[in-house]
């Protein structure tokens, strides 16, 4: 079993940055592809990102391409996401997930609890 634990999500304002981190543990294995969903309320989760085993492939959907940017730290099993000129459409629970890849949230194994990101205008 692998076990993610999110962090760093919080309050901002639009045009405001975030970093959030999800670090990996149990059963880790850096070889192995990580992303990030997140879902509004309301609505269906989505695909954010993901980052292949060493960082050199990564993914994003558009409406975050170039204001989100993924990277992983294998030494210290954790994954970040540097978001950028936020948005108030950027509002949601933020979730990292683990062994899979892809936009499809059921090609993932394991699941963070979430980080509650809100945009405020």
């Amino acid at each position: 079993q692998v076990q993610l634990v999110e962090s760093g999500g919080g309050l901002v304002q639009a045009g405001g940055s975030l970093r959030l981190s999800c670090t990996a543990s149990g059963r880790t294995d850096s070889r192995y592809a990580m992303g990030w969903f997140r879902q509004a309320p309301g609505k269906e989760r989505e695909f954010v990102t993901a980052i292949n085993w060493n960082g050199g492939n990564t993914y994003y959907t558009d409406s975050v391409k170039g204001r989100f940017t993924i990277s992983r730290d294998n030494a210290k099993n954790t994954v970040y996401l540097q978001m950028n000129s936020l948005k108030p459409e950027d509002t949601a629970v933020y979730y990292c997930a683990a062994r899979g890849w892809g936009t499809d949230a059921r090609d993932y194994a394991y699941w963070g609890q979430g980080t509650q990101v809100t945009v405020s205008s």
